[in-house]
């Protein structure tokens, strides 16, 4: 089943700052949601980071950012601090916005089946309806290829 042209699932998740998101919080800008699997691990840093150094670009482009994983508020508070996101995190431990994503499932980990979050990446747009889906993210030149959708589509 296709996300694109559908509203963003109810959901309300907390964030590293203290605050609680919603999908009314997201209303009003495009959105990037980009789901990973763990703070602190060497390709969600990689992905975090690349999202950090184009910062200026995402916020010229008109959009803002939520990284979304299992990880607790603290952990994400931990990973915000180290490495000086300018973003926030959800902490979705429950799976409430991951699973009906399609964000959470089977997935192949070094030759091995296993659950988890599957890298993916979510546009939203100022109304609430996902515009666009990264299913399987790999993260090398990832955020260019956000970036390039994004002005595709507010030009639409």
């Amino acid at each position: 089943m296709s996300l694109i042209g559908t509203a963003i699932p109810p959901f309300s998740l907390n964030d590293d700052r203290g605050g609680t998101v919603t999908p009314q919080t997201l209303a009003g800008a495009w959105t990037v949601l980009y789901a990973y699997p763990k703070d602190a691990t060497p390709g969600c840093t990689t992905e975090a980071c690349d999202f950090r150094d184009n910062w200026a670009r995402v916020q010229a482009a008109g959009a803002r950012v939520y990284g979304i994983s299992k990880d607790s508020v603290a952990s994400h508070q931990k990973f915000v601090a180290n490495q000086q996101l300018p973003f926030p995190l959800l902490s979705d431990p429950d799976r409430t916005l991951l699973a009906p994503l399609g964000a959470f499932g089977k997935k192949v980990m070094y030759g091995k089946e296993a659950e988890g979050i599957i890298r993916s990446t979510f546009l939203i747009d100022p109304q609430g309806i996902i515009r666009q889906v990264w299913p399987k993210v790999s993260v090398k030149g990832h955020v260019q290829e956000v970036l390039d959708a994004l002005d595709r589509l507010r030009k639409a």
